[in-house]
């Protein structure tokens, strides 16, 4: 028998409510379902998710299409009236096993997510790779920034207590898991909600003494202003949390990042990426930028281009600005759409140059890489790295995925590091 199929958008929370989403599915018959784990960040997200169920409905004329996630969130009314789709579920009602039987309830099944005021206690008793697992501590965001519609599609900041945080971490450890990485909207708003506000620092401490077998630790994307003092304590002390870090940035301009309604700085941004790397030196930072934000002028863009360098940047996730309906931003002077590709294209070029830079800077030296193939994975820092079995151990059968190896890097390209083995 087929299992559910999943087409997931977006964010990694996606990614790991994508394999809940394959459960409920599959505990409900719906062997043959196509379920389209959509994303609503960029009117670019949605476009893709319209072409993917136009697409499946193609391929698969007689299979159900469930529509889901936040651009079904958000826009119900829009995915409900394309032909191909069966069946809209929002963002809370995905990830009740009821919703997903046949002939139970409307066809369109979508609350208010502001009314939503827990995250339920699902756990992923499988894993999205065989080698690292998503875990979700966090749900949704309490801020409002101009250009966002997440909140809309997320609904209001509520955090995981920290013992059923525990119980999913030892039992995807147990299952041979090397690798954890904590999720969430807004991850570095974790406890607000919860007795005694914990902070994602305390959370982190509390893990590592509860879970003392937990040796690989990663974080999705982190706002700069919220960054705790145990985080940063950890950030320099700790062999668990691995050296790469992904940071909400956005914007390298004071202005912009005003308009924006962000609640930092670009000096601010500046000092704690320092700081982090005094902290540790071999810590490689990441961040998300958007290029052509209304009112950004020529001079505006360059502060942003320079926080490349400023701020040591080396992976980047670069998106054109782009006007969500409904948002204040969308409301703002908009600078033309050419010149947001243009100035986007110029980030990706320079983060191209510093990421190769990066790669090369590793040749030569050795690193420690979790397989999530036989011959691929990624190091501590996040670099990709391609395994080359040695010539006189050809013929030996090459580690499965799952494995930490010594590598030692021979070599680097365009798409990351290549290495063998260390006997």
């Amino acid at each position: 028998m087929s299992a559910p199929r999943v087409i997931t958008f977006g964010c990694r929370l996606n990614a790991y409510e994508s394999e809940i989403l394959r459960r409920n599915a599959a505990e409900a018959g719906l062997a043959d379902a196509i379920i389209v784990n959509s994303c609503a960040v960029t009117a670019e997200a949605e476009r893709q998710v319209r072409q993917s169920i136009r697409r499946a409905r193609r391929e698969n004329p007689d299979s159900e299409i469930i529509v889901t996630g936040c651009a079904a969130q958000i826009d119900p009314e829009t995915y409900a009236a394309m032909p191909e789709v069966n069946r809209v579920l929002g963002n809370e009602e995905k990830l009740r096993p009821e919703n997903f039987f046949p002939d139970q309830g409307p066809a369109v099944l979508v609350n208010d997510i502001m009314s939503v005021e827990e995250t339920a206690g699902h756990l992923v008793d499988g894993f999205v790779e065989r080698s690292r697992a998503f875990v979700q501590i966090q749900q949704g965001c309490d801020h409002r920034c101009t250009f966002c519609v997440i909140p809309q599609g997320r609904g209001n900041s509520r955090s995981v207590p920290l013992g059923a945080l525990v119980r999913q971490i030892r039992s995807l450890l147990d299952q041979g898991l090397k690798e954890i990485v904590l999720t969430g909207v807004d991850i570095t708003s974790y406890g607000r909600d919860l007795p005694g506000s914990p902070s994602l620092g305390q959370l982190l401490r509390r893990l590592m003494e509860q879970v003392p077998e937990l040796e690989r630790l990663r974080l999705s994307s982190l706002d700069a202003i919220e960054m705790d003092p145990d985080l940063l304590d950890l950030i320099g002390c700790s062999e668990i949390l691995m050296p790469h870090l992904h940071l909400s940035l956005q914007s390298g301009d004071d202005m912009i990042l005003k308009r924006m309604k962000r609640r930092h700085g670009r000096g601010q941004a500046v000092a704690l990426c320092r700081e982090i790397l005094a902290r540790r030196p071999d810590m490689v930072l990441g961040a998300d930028l958007i290029a052509g934000f209304p009112t950004e002028s020529e001079e505006m863009f360059e502060n942003t281009l320079r926080l490349l360098d400023d701020c040591s940047l080396t992976y980047l996730h670069v998106f054109p600005y782009s006007a969500r309906p409904g948002t204040p931003a969308a409301r703002m002077p908009q600078v033309p759409v050419p010149v947001r590709k243009e100035r986007a294209a110029k980030l990706r070029a320079r983060g191209a140059e510093r990421r190769a830079a990066f790669f090369r800077s590793r040749i030569g030296g050795n690193a420690r890489v979790l397989l999530e193939k036989p011959d691929f994975g990624h190091t501590e820092d996040f670099a990709p790295l391609r395994l080359i079995p040695k010539l006189a151990a050809a013929r030996v059968p090459q580690p499965a995925a799952g494995h930490v190896l010594e590598v030692q890097v021979t070599a680097a390209d365009d798409g990351g590091l290549v290495g063998q083995a260390i006997d």
